[in-house]
C-alpha cells in the first residue's frame, strides 16, 4: 500500500500565490514518486475573495479537499483575521473526518496552521514536518499587527514553541531562516532543534524559461517593443518595501523608453496606483497576476528585475521570486540589505546589484548602467543565472532533496 501524506496550507492550485506553487510542485512530484497525496486548502481564491473554486477535484493525481472560509479580503487586517479565522475553523472541523496518513506537511499559511498539523500528528502518531516560509509571530510583530508581551502575542509564541517541539522536521528557506529558528527554539527552552532543522530554498520553476524579445508575444501585447522594461513580479506585501522603486519611476518619468512595469497583487497595490495617480505618472504599468503557463513571457519581457526585502524582514520572510528571475537570465537589482540571503547570492555568484532602501540616487545609476549593457555582457549575465537557476535552484533537484531528507529519512 501506498504512504499516504497529508498537505495542509491555505493556498494550493489554481492559485498563484508562491506557496501555493511550491507546494503543488512538490506535491506532484510525490505523486510521480509513488506517495498518495491528499491536500486541505482555502475554497477561497487567494488573490480574490470572491473567487469560489470547487470544493473537490483531482490535479495530477494530488486529491485537493477545500474547506470554507469567510470572503473579507485584504481591506483591513481585521478583515483578514476574520478569513484566517474562519478557514482554520473549517479545518480543524475536516480534520476529524480525515483517514490516518503516514506523514503529515504544514506550511504557515494561515499562522497556526503548522499548529493543527502538529497537533494532529500528535494526536495520531505521525510524522509532522513544518515547512517555514515565514516565522511568526515574528513577522506580525515587525507588521505592527501584534503587540509585543500582549495575551495575543503569548498564545502566537505558544503555539509556535509547540509546533517546533512536536515537527519531526523543520525546513527553513535559506540560513538566515534556520538561524532564527533555532534561536527562537533555544530561547524557548526547547532543545536538539539543529538535528532537525534543514535548508531547503525554494525552486526555479521549470516551465520558466527565457523568451527573446522578438519573439515574446507579451511584450508586443503590452506595447513594450522598444521600451527599456524594468519589472516588479510578485506579492505587493508590506514586507518588500516599493517606495525606493516609485520614487526611482518618478526620476525617470522624462525617459520615455522606460516602463516601470508592476504585475501582481497585494496589500500595496492601492499605493502604487495611488503614487501613479498623484504624480501623473505614464512610465507606470500595473498588471494583475499572469497564469503559470504565461509567467515564462512575462518575466521574459523584463529587461531589468527587481527584488525588494525589507530590512528587518530578513530571516523572517523569503523572496521567492529570485528564483524564476534567475531562469529568464535577466540582470536584477536588490533593493535591500547586503547581509541577506539575495545579497550573499550577488556576492558569492558575482551576478546582481545591490540597494539600499532610500537611495533612489544609486538605483536610479544602476538602471543607466543596465541599459548600457552590451549584448555580449547581457549574453554573460543570462548564462550565469540560467546556470545557477538549473544547478543549485531546479525543482528536480530540490524536490528530490525534499523527499530524500524529509520522507525517505
Amino acid at each position: 500500500m501506498k504512504n499516504r501524506i497529508l498537505l495542509l496550507n491555505q493556498t494550493f492550485y489554481p492559485d498563484h500565490a508562491a506557496t501555493s506553487q511550491q507546494l503543488t510542485d512538490l506535491a506532484v512530484e510525490l505523486v510521480k514518486t509513488g506517495y498518495s497525496v491528499d491536500a486541505i486548502a482555502d475554497i477561497r481564491s487567494w488573490d480574490n475573495r470572491d473567487v469560489i473554486l470547487s470544493r473537490y477535484e483531482i490535479y495530477r493525481g494530488v486529491r485537493i479537499f477545500r474547506v470554507g472560509s469567510s470572503g473579507f479580503g485584504k481591506k483591513t487586517h481585521f478583515h483578514r483575521g476574520l478569513d484566517y479565522l474562519t478557514f482554520n475553523l473549517s479545518l480543524i472541523r475536516a480534520m476529524f473526518q480525515l483517514p490516518r496518513y503516514d506523514y503529515i506537511i504544514g506550511l504557515t499559511s494561515p499562522p497556526w496552521i503548522s499548529f493543527f498539523g502538529a497537533v494532529l500528528g500528535r494526536y495520531t502518531n505521525t510524522p509532522f514536518i513544518h515547512w517555514a516560509m515565514d516565522v511568526n509571530p515574528d513577522e506580525a510583530v515587525k507588521l505592527g499587527w501584534v503587540t509585543p508581551g500582549s495575551l495575543f502575542h503569548h498564545f502566537l509564541e505558544f503555539t509556535t514553541k509547540f509546533t517546533y517541539q512536536k515537527s519531526a522536521i523543520i525546513i527553513a528557506l535559506d540560513g538566515y531562516m534556520a538561524q532564527l529558528i533555532k534561536d527562537k527554539s533555544k530561547s524557548s527552552g526547547i532543545s536538539n532543534q539543529d538535528d532537525k532543522v534543514s535548508v531547503i530554498p525554494p525552486w526555479a520553476h521549470d516551465d520558466i524559461k527565457s523568451i527573446p524579445h522578438d519573439a515574446n508575444l507579451f511584450r508586443k501585447q503590452n506595447g513594450l517593443d522598444g521600451k527599456f522594461v524594468i519589472m516588479y513580479s510578485g506579492n505587493f506585501s508590506v514586507c518588500h518595501p516599493l517606495d525606493t522603486l516609485l520614487n526611482a519611476a518618478q526620476s525617470l518619468k522624462d525617459n520615455k523608453d522606460t516602463v516601470f512595469m508592476f504585475i501582481g497583487g497585494g496589500v500595496r497595490l492601492n499605493e502604487i496606483l495611488k503614487y501613479k495617480e498623484d504624480n501623473n505618472l505614464k512610465n507606470i504599468t500595473c498588471l494583475p497576476y499572469q497564469n503559470r503557463e504565461d509567467i515564462k513571457y512575462s518575466l521574459s519581457a523584463a529587461d531589468l528585475h527587481i527584488v525588494s526585502m525589507g530590512d528587518m524582514y530578513v530571516g523572517i520572510v523569503h523572496p521567492s521570486k529570485i528564483y524564476g528571475i534567475l531562469q529568464t537570465g535577466r540582470p536584477f537589482i536588490l533593493i535591500g540589505p547586503q547581509k541577506s540571503h539575495i545579497g550573499d547570492i550577488i556576492k558569492k555568484h558575482n551576478i546582481g546589484n545591490q540597494v539600499d532602501h532610500g537611495d533612489v540616487k544609486k538605483l536610479t545609476r544602476v538602471i543607466r548602467d543596465v541599459k548600457s549593457l552590451s549584448a555580449d555582457k547581457k549574453n554573460e549575465i543570462k548564462i550565469k543565472c540560467t546556470n545557477l537557476a538549473q544547478t543549485r535552484y531546479s525543482r528536480q533537484k530540490l524536490t528530490k532533496k525534499f523527499i530524500d531528507e524529509c520522507i525517505k529519512k
